[in-house]
């Protein structure tokens, strides 16, 4: 194999294995934000009344729904907790809060 024929090949070699890389992290990114789909369906109107400006797979509406907290729907929430994307402790500690902050 001449000089040439080896340098084609390990060029090809790292723009597959870049590709591959590539590809996997956008998988992984894509799927990082996803919920499932009862979360989808319980918190649609939560969203769109109050998180809609954001894409629903990204960081940004799910800081928006942190923020909205106590004005989510019960529904939501329950799916929420169900899913794991926030704990029953959490949900708790700002129910008391809320309670606390406006007696």
């Amino acid at each position: 194999m001449t000089f040439l024929g080896q340098a084609t090949q390990k060029t090809a070699r790292t723009l597959v294995s870049s590709a591959l890389a590539l590809t996997a992290m956008t998988m992984m990114t894509s799927n990082a934000f996803a919920v499932s789909l009862r979360v989808q369906i319980a918190c649609a109107g939560d969203y769109y009344a109050h998180c809609s400006a954001y894409s629903p797979d990204s960081p940004q509406v799910r800081s928006c729904m942190r923020a909205v907290g106590a004005g989510l729907s019960k529904s939501c929430v329950n799916a929420l907790v169900a899913a794991g994307e926030v704990s029953s402790a959490e949900v708790s500690r700002r129910r008391n809060a809320t309670q606390t902050a406006s007696k």
